[in-house]
């Protein structure tokens, strides 16, 4: 007899998934000759804790695993991390759900996925542990040459979407940056997600950034605007984000 609860419908009226999990894209930006954009990538190891072969072992794929009874899959995205690749401390961000039916040979598999954008000195101490093998950074042209596991590459572009999308359109490139960074830096960092005509002209952007509300010049004791000479043989002054909001209205 199928159990109910009072006043609703039948428990087991409907078919339930076989499985709840979440996965993680966590972008960062390395500076080779240039900013470059990196997706960290786990590689399945062949065989599970039980020794018998891994589902899709020995391909590349985000971070994540099952949520468990007591947790959120936000919570359990944060633990899976933890868990696969060593790294842990900074924010993540839920984008989408994955639930096509034949996405995971195990089943009817939900996925909630999540990206977290973060300054490469976070993920130096990346290790791999639990059922990834390797832990490495790819940028996006080489994740393109992968073979990656159940349906990570459609997870992976929808992450790229938003990425971009909220890079032009909120502070995301603070993720990216140190406390004080010149105009010069910023740009960097902004076009190493996203080709913008605005932001390639340096004439052009550099007028609108020392204009944006939500950065300021920072100043020293003496009130002069503090510069650094890091970048460049001239010295350059340092902004810091302050704490403007940044609404975005479609009627401005």
């Amino acid at each position: 007899m199928e159990s109910s609860i009072p006043n609703q419908t039948p428990i087991k009226k409907y078919r339930t998934p076989d499985g709840y999990t979440s996965d993680i894209a966590v972008f960062t930006i390395v500076n080779d000759e240039k900013p470059t954009l990196k997706l960290m990538l786990i590689k399945r190891t062949e065989l599970n804790a039980e020794g018998e072969p891994n589902v899709e072992g020995g391909k590349w794929a985000l971070p994540g695993g099952f949520v468990q009874p007591h947790e959120t899959a936000y919570e359990a995205a944060l633990r899976e991390l933890k868990e696969e690749t060593g790294v842990d401390g900074f924010h993540v961000k839920h984008f989408g759900v994955f639930d096509k039916p034949g996405r995971d040979p195990r089943g009817w598999i939900i996925s909630n996925a999540h990206y977290a954008i973060v300054p490469n000195d976070y993920l130096e101490a990346r290790q791999a542990a639990d059922d990834a093998q390797e832990v490495e950074l790819f940028s996006v042209d080489q994740v393109c040459q992968l073979s990656l596991a159940f349906d990570h590459r459609e997870i992976i572009e929808e992450a790229m979407e938003w990425i971009k999308r909220d890079m032009v359109q909120t502070t995301l490139a603070r993720s990216f940056l140190p406390p004080e960074f010149t105009i010069s830096e910023l740009q960097s960092v902004i076009l190493a997600v996203v080709q913008d005509p605005q932001v390639e002209s340096k004439p052009a952007f550099f007028a609108k950034a020392q204009k944006l509300p939500f950065i300021e010049v920072v100043l020293e004791k003496d009130g002069q605007a503090k510069t650094t000479q890091r970048n460049s043989s001239r010295p350059a002054k340092l902004y810091r984000f302050n704490d403007y909001e940044l609404v975005k209205s479609i009627y401005r």
